[in-house]
Parts: structure tokens; sequence; C-alpha cells
């Protein structure tokens, strides 16, 4: 950490010594500080100085990551279980609260927001969330600081699973009518496009079991919303069940693409990798991840006799494998998704700008570049602070489309063309 960091966090904490006054100083939805009359005569220069001095190391990066990411990992910590145990409802909800606090003074609230989004996202679909009322109690603490549409996404997650236990039973009393009824159990959850993060396509070769599950449930889909809407499978979510005999039965919790690796080898002792790759249609990258994931982690399923996974290999069942466990979590190692989720939420501003430009042209009609630029910036601050550089490639941009143009006489000023 270099000095003028040092320096930042030094000041910040100074100023909430006692010593200075004794009432508890309260954040303000205008992100400000209100100090009581005694403390430091209620100096606005104070004010001003002691909110410059939070946003300046709030938004600092730390170990090449953004503040914004460090907090949503920590209130992912907090919200999963096994992370707030020890906290009771009470002190959970402090921590909640000095959590959005924090998040007054944080510049990329946007990129906090997808970061939050991402991590609830598995939370939810892994069924590792604590608590739902602790979910609910984010969000509103959320929208009171950042608004309604802040949270609208995340909101309309939690409805997406509320649904889908309703219609479990329904798909259940289906099968039946049908006379399909037994075989593979199945819970499907339905995603709204739009609420989630977007995940990785991939077209998988299925083994029959799993594949006919999926073909029943989207026929049942199609005859319940007449076709209107088109279900696209994600594969890369989800947990597969899988009863599998070794020394004695376990049973296996793995991800889709990992089911879809080894339930082959109920057909087959050894498979080489082409022959894999030919049957599950994974990218080179995804079944590499899989086959390492069950062979050398630290449940090795499969043998292959190597120490790193080549297209060269033949896999067959591990004859030693055994585990004191007969319930068993076969882990998929992560993706790393900083990358991703910044570009989604580059993507996301470029867009923001954008509709900010068409807004202010179309109320004021005609307007000088610079100011332009003040008022985008003034416009979507409270989210993001947007580079200059980006704001002149989205005006270049509506020009082009004809949404603006520059006056003939004054190539600094810009007309809204309705």
């Amino acid at each position: 950490m270099g000095l003028p960091v040092i320096l930042d966090i030094i000041v910040a904490m100074l100023c909430f010594r006692p010593e200075f006054g004794r009432h508890s100083e309260q954040l303000e939805g205008d992100h400000t500080l209100s100090a009581t009359l005694d403390s430091f005569g209620n100096s606005s220069l104070f004010h001003k100085a002691l909110k410059e001095a939070f946003e300046s190391f709030c938004n600092k990066q730390v170990a090449n990551a953004s503040v914004a990411e460090l907090m949503a990992s920590f209130c992912d910590n907090l919200l999963k279980k096994g992370g707030s145990e020890k906290l009771g409802d009470k002190d959970l909800e402090a921590v909640l609260d000095k959590v959005v606090k924090m998040l007054a003074y944080i510049s990329d609230k946007d990129l906090f927001s997808e970061f939050y989004r991402k991590k609830l996202a598995r939370r939810l679909l892994h069924s590792t969330s604590a608590s739902e009322d602790h979910e609910k109690g984010g969000f509103t603490r959320l929208k009171q600081q950042c608004g309604a549409q802040f949270t609208s996404k995340m909101e309309g997650m939690v409805n997406d699973l509320q649904m889908a236990k309703e219609r479990e039973k329904s798909f259940e009393e289906w099968r039946e009518r049908k006379g399909l009824a037994g075989g593979m159990e199945m819970n499907i959850t339905v995603l709204t496009t739009g609420f989630w993060p977007t995940y990785k396509q991939l077209e998988v070769g299925l083994p029959d079991v799993m594949m006919a599950g999926l073909e029943q449930y989207t026929q049942y889909f199609d005859e319940l919303n007449s076709k209107t809407r088109r279900l696209s499978w994600q594969f890369t979510n989800g947990t597969v069940h899988v009863k599998a005999t070794y020394d004695k039965s376990y049973e296996l919790i793995l991800m889709p693409l990992q089911a879809a690796v080894l339930l082959p080898f109920n057909d087959a002792e050894e498979l080489s990798y082409g022959e894999l790759r030919e049957l599950t249609k994974l990218p080179d990258e995804d079944l590499t991840r899989c086959l390492a994931s069950l062979t050398h982690s630290k449940y090795k399923l499969l043998d292959q006799g190597g120490k790193s996974i080549s297209q060269t290999d033949k896999f067959r069942v591990n004859p030693k494998f055994s585990d004191r466990m007969r319930r068993i979590r076969v882990p998929l190692p992560p993706v790393d998704d900083r990358r991703k989720v910044q570009e989604d939420v580059d993507k996301d501003r470029k867009h923001a700008i954008e509709a900010a430009i068409v807004r202010i042209m179309k109320s004021r009609k005609a307007l000088k570049h610079q100011q332009l630029l003040v008022e985008v910036v003034q416009q979507l601050q409270r989210m993001f602070t947007p580079d200059v550089k980006v704001i002149k490639r989205a005006i270049d941009s509506l020009i082009d489309c004809d949404y603006l143009e520059r006056d003939a006489n004054d190539q600094q000023l810009y007309k809204y063309l309705a």
C-alpha cells in the first residue's frame, strides 16, 4: 500500500475519534456526514474534506481488485451459508447497514451491482443462501441508498426462484397425466433473460437419460406457454445427483457438464479424450476443466495415469476410489469471470451514456459540446463516473445514426434531430 493511501485512511479514522464529539455520526442520502454542532463547528469545509477523503481511499485498487468487487465478495461471504453463523440477526443487519453506508462513497456502483448480482445468482442457484429474509433485507437497504432500479433485477431473480417452486408441482402433475411419471427426478428453474447474469451458451451432447428429461420439460413448457416463450438450457449451472458404485455406493453431486463426461463410462470401460469430445460436444477448454475435476481433484473418480490432461489421454473409472463420506460434492474449478463482468458493465455504460445524451438533447434541442459533457456526467455520476472519451465516441455514434447533428457554422454546437 502506497503512502498516499495510508494518509487518506489515517485522516478518515481521525475524524471518527470520540474526542471530537460524543454523538454518533449518521450517513445521509446526499452522501454527507452530519456532524453535531459542537464537532468542528459544523464547518462545511470539514464536511467537504471528509467526503473527499472517503471517496479517495474507497475507490483505490486493492491487490488488483476494485473496492466494488471486494465489497460484493464481502456481502457474499456474509449472506451465504456458513458465512454469518456467528452473527445474530441484529449484528448481521448492523453490518449490512455499514456496507450500504460505505457504498455511498463508491463511484462504480454499477460495477458493485454486477458483481453482487453474479454472486447472488450463485447463492440462489446452488441453494447456498443462508436466509431469504437476509437477502431481502439487503435489497431494501440497497434500494433506499441507490433507488428501485438498482435492485429490480435482483428482486426479479428471487421471484423466478419462487415461481420455479410453484411450477415443480404442476410439472409432476403433467407427467402423471401423460404417463411419464417415474424415471429421472427433475427440478427445473426457469430464469428470465434480463434479470440474471449472462452465461456461456453450450450445446452439450447429453446421455439419453438426461436428454429424455429435458425433452419432457420442453414439451410441458411449450404447452403451458403456447410456444410464445422459448427455453434455452444453461448447462453451466445446476446440479446432477448420480449414484455411483465403487467399493461401496456413493451419491455424487456434479455439475451437468461433469455428469455428461462421467455417465458415458456406464457403457464403456475406457474412453479416449477424442471420444469424450465427440460424445459431449464440449469445447476443449470446458472438457479439459471437467476431466481435471474428475481425475486430479480430491475425488479421483477417473484415472488416466498422468499429472495433466492431454488430448492423447485415455480415461477409465478409477477402481481404487474410496472415501469415508457417502455423499460427495465434486467441485468444478470456477472460471475467473472478472473480465466478463467488466465487459458487461462497459457495455451497459455505453448504452446508459447514449440514453443520457438523447434525453438531454431532446429537452434542450441545441447544446454546446462542453456543456453536454458536463450534463451527461452530472446525470450518470450517481451510478458511475463516465469516461469523457466514451462520451465523445457515443456522440459521434449518435450523429452517424442521425439522432444528432453538428451546426454548419459551429462544430462545437450539437442539434437534436426529432
